[in-house]
C-alpha cells in the first residue's frame, strides 16, 4: 500500500480549539513562489503555482513507484507573509498576500529523483515553467498548531487568537512565516468542512530588559 504521510507524520496532526507545541523536523518541500489572492482558477500566479507543483509531485511519485517505494501524494501546504500581518486576520486584504506554495518531498527520495522527475516531466509538457520549481529544506523547529475547520476566510479570528493572545501568554514570540496545510480539498468538500492546520513557528522570548537598562 503507498505510504499516507498526512497519517504517519504527528506534524499533520492537530484538534481543532485546542493550541499545542511541537518540533517539526526538516523537511524538504517542492516550493514554487507567489503573490496574491489564492484563486485556483483565476488563470494568475496561484493557479500557475498549482498547474507547475502537482504534475511534478506525480512525477515523483512514479519515480518513487519504480524504486519500489510508493505513496500518496501529500496535502498541500503554504507559507503566508505580507508586510502588516492585519492583512490576515482582520483586513484579509488579499492581494497584499505573498506565499510559497510547497508539496512535502519524502525523505527516502533524493534530489537525483526530483531532477529524474523533472524528466519525465519536461518530456511529456515541454511548455510547462518547470524552472518555478525548487526544492527548499524548511527548518521550523517548534511551532504552535490548532486546526480550523471550516471556510479558508473565516480564519482570520482563530489566526487572531493564536498570534494575539496564546502565543504571548505562553512565553512565546513569533518568529518564521505563518504556515498552513490542507487536509481537505475545496473541490470536493464543503466549506463548512474544509479543515486547515495553522502552523506559526515560534521560539520561547527570554529574560525582559529592566527598565533602567
Amino acid at each position: 500500500m503507498p505510504v499516507d504521510l498526512r497519517r504517519s507524520l504527528d506534524h499533520y496532526r492537530a484538534r481543532r480549539g485546542a493550541v499545542r507545541l511541537l518540533e517539526v523536523p526538516p523537511q524538504r518541500y517542492l516550493a514554487v513562489d507567489g503573490r496574491g489572492a489564492p484563486d485556483p482558477d483565476g488563470g494568475g500566479e496561484y493557479a500557475r503555482a498549482l498547474g507547475v507543483l502537482y504534475p511534478l509531485a506525480y512525477a515523483l511519485k512514479a519515480v518513487g513507484r519504480d524504486l519500489g517505494r510508493d505513496h500518496v501524494v501529500p496535502p498541500l501546504e503554504g507559507l503566508w507573509w505580507a508586510q502588516d500581518m492585519a492583512a490576515f486576520t482582520t483586513r484579509r486584504d488579499k492581494g497584499s498576500w505573498e506565499w510559497t506554495l510547497l508539496l512535502l518531498v519524502p525523505d527516502w527520495l533524493g534530489p537525483e529523483h526530483v531532477d529524474a522527475a523533472r524528466g519525465r516531466v519536461a518530456a511529456r509538457r515541454p511548455a510547462l515553467p518547470l524552472d518555478l520549481v525548487r526544492v527548499e529544506l524548511l527548518e521550523e523547529g517548534l511551532c504552535a498548531q490548532t486546526l480550523h475547520v471550516g471556510p479558508y476566510d473565516d480564519e482570520g479570528p482563530v489566526l487572531a487568537d493564536l498570534h494575539g493572545r496564546w502565543i504571548p501568554e505562553h512565553g512565546l514570540e513569533m518568529t518564521g512565516k505563518h504556515h498552513e496545510v490542507y487536509l481537505g480539498d475545496p473541490r470536493r468538500a464543503a466549506p463548512e468542512r474544509l479543515r486547515t492546520v495553522l502552523r506559526q513557528p515560534v521560539r520561547r522570548r527570554g529574560p525582559q530588559p529592566r527598565s533602567d537598562a
